[in-house]
């Protein structure tokens, strides 16, 4: 009788114990995705240029933020949408990683020297408009070959 009474208890304390790890896994995880959620932010703003060699490059600079989770730049609207984790970075240190690859920003002129780099097709006009309805369209490069 003794050894079924202690098996029981046995039992139950490594029940009770389980349970309690299992509550205490779950309440981590929720908070962990609670603070994700507050953290990611989105923005859009104007980035000059012309075509799809030009998206692919003003994205990869955009990506190559830590902290950016996506981007899209739409070229008739000449506008890029990113979303980025604000505790990791902030809109500036987007806006000069896009400059840097050669592509003006709303806030940032794009460097001289790897503008000067892009090709051909890519060599924006510095005054065009940006971040536009896209009821008015850009000139129209459909014609190039990229």
């Amino acid at each position: 009788m003794k050894k079924v009474i202690l098996s029981v208890a046995v039992i139950v304390a490594m029940g009770l114990t389980s349970c309690k790890n299992e509550t205490k896994k779950v309440e981590e995880t929720t908070t962990t995705e609670v603070s994700k959620e507050i953290a990611m932010t989105d923005l859009s703003f104007g980035v000059r240029g012309n075509c799809g060699m030009c998206k692919t490059t003003i994205e990869k600079a955009a990506n190559s933020v830590e902290g950016v989770t996506a981007a899209n730049w739409d070229k008739d609207k000449k506008k890029i949408d990113v979303s980025f984790d604000s505790s990791k970075t902030d809109a500036m240190a987007i806006h000069n990683a896009i400059a840097a690859s050669g592509y003006d920003t709303e806030k940032v002129a794009g460097n001289e020297e790897a503008y000067d780099g892009l090709p051909g097709c890519c060599k924006y006009d510095h005054n065009m408009a940006m971040n536009q309805s896209g009821e008015i369209k850009a000139d129209d490069h459909s014609n190039h070959d990229h």
